[in-house]
């Protein structure tokens, strides 16, 4: 056998996803904890996920539904009892009303964007993202044959998109506009008075649909009141996909629920992709997280205060540091801090500092503090830290990368 023939028999993986990479976030983290592996004491704050354990009602849940046998296929998108649950949730939490067949359970947040994408895009539909935005959008996009549309929103506009860069975004092509609040890696939220202006601009453009990602609704600070587009303008009901999960409000990441609301004939479409993918959630998971949504939520209010001191904390000591700049975040456990201020200066050894990926290398190799750039969620120069880890490792974290930054030339 020649080369070439070896060659032509190798693997070649599909176009659609020859361009996308694994997550940058879980490279970015799992370097980290090589370093950690080789014993020295490098501090992540990569990872989206809150350091708390799932409420123990939850997970008690969970164990009588193994002891009562509930252990089989559950409905394709979500049993009868959990569609109730989300129901209840959208009800009281929103005051939305939703049919079951209106509803759709997946295997987290994620799996209903995605279930939601190949439902309805066209190869060279275009989905509005304003930037910063969650890596996996522009990549479920394009796996599902659409075209990203990034839309630069700065620290000047609070990282929020306004009705005149929409407008401008939107062509015949347009299929989908984003919006996350409170956002991921922002922290970023909008009040109804700040999404009034952008539902005004999507009723001219019947064509638009909106996807709302309200996976951090419950962590919002500061007495900011939640608002969602469907809630703020119901005449953008129809053509509205409203996306929640219990992974961030009650600690269930590996859990793997998340849930949508919308029009029938996209929920119908989304049980087609779910039903030659994942099938049902896990009808252990689903058993959590009905008592998640429909018991006692104090938890979910005690944490969101545990949150709040964090990021007071952090966002104080990064502007204690020389050369960056953090603007105080509206909601989620995130905050993304210019970087601007530190570059063009030298590290000891003498390198460089040219982009926000260079000082974020520069934090890990030699302060041992791991965060990411903000050129992976598409804005630069920034870089976004995860307080959801505990006070104590916060603060030597800041301390390092108040004495990385001191330490430039």
């Amino acid at each position: 056998m020649t080369a070439d023939t070896v060659a032509s028999l190798a693997f070649q993986p599909a176009q659609r996803v020859r361009a996308i990479g694994v997550s940058e976030i879980l490279r970015i983290t799992d370097n980290a904890n090589a370093l950690k592996r080789a014993g020295r004491p490098v501090i992540v704050l990569g990872a989206g996920e809150p350091d708390f354990d799932t409420p123990q009602n939850v997970r008690e849940a969970a164990v009588r539904a193994i002891g009562r046998g509930d252990t089989r296929y559950t409905v394709l998108d979500g049993s009868p009892a959990m569609k109730a649950a989300v129901q209840l949730k959208f009800k009281r939490d929103n005051a939305l009303d939703f049919a079951l067949d209106e509803i759709s359970v997946s295997a987290g947040a994620k799996q209903v964007i995605f279930n939601a994408l190949m439902a309805s895009l066209n190869p060279g539909d275009e989905v509005i993202l304003p930037a910063p935005y969650w890596t996996s959008y522009a990549d479920i996009v394009q796996i599902c044959g659409g075209v990203p549309v990034p839309v630069a929103c700065t620290g000047e506009n609070g990282f929020r998109l306004d009705a005149a860069q929409l407008e401008a975004a939107i062509t015949p092509r347009t299929r989908w506009l984003f919006i996350n609040s409170p956002s991921n890696p922002t922290g970023a939220a909008y009040s109804a008075a700040q999404l009034k202006p952008l539902c005004e601009v999507l009723l001219r453009h019947p064509q638009v649909w909106v996807l709302a990602d309200d996976i951090y609704e419950h962590i919002l600070y500061d007495g900011l009141a939640f608002a969602t587009p469907v809630a703020v303008e119901p005449r953008l009901r129809e053509r509205t996909l409203t996306i929640n999960g219990v992974s961030k409000a009650y600690a269930m990441t590996g859990w793997r629920v998340g849930y949508g609301a919308g029009p029938r004939a996209l929920i119908a479409a989304m049980a087609v992709v779910q039903s030659q993918t994942t099938s049902c959630p896990s009808s252990i998971s689903q058993a959590a997280a009905i008592e998640a949504l429909t018991g006692p939520q104090d938890v979910v209010a005690e944490r969101c205060a545990d949150f709040q001191a964090r990021r007071d904390f952090v966002v104080a000591a990064l502007n204690r540091a020389p050369g960056l700049h953090c603007r105080v975040p509206e909601g989620a456990f995130y905050t993304f801090a210019s970087c601007v201020g530190v570059l063009g200066k030298r590290t000891r050894g003498g390198a460089l500092l040219q982009t926000d990926s260079d000082f974020c290398c520069y934090l890990l190799q030699d302060f041992e503090v791991a965060v990411v750039p903000g050129s992976v969620f598409g804005l630069a120069p920034y870089f976004r830290i995860s307080y959801a880890t505990s006070m104590a490792q916060l603060e030597e974290a800041c301390a390092r990368i108040i004495a990385a930054c001191a330490a430039l030339e």
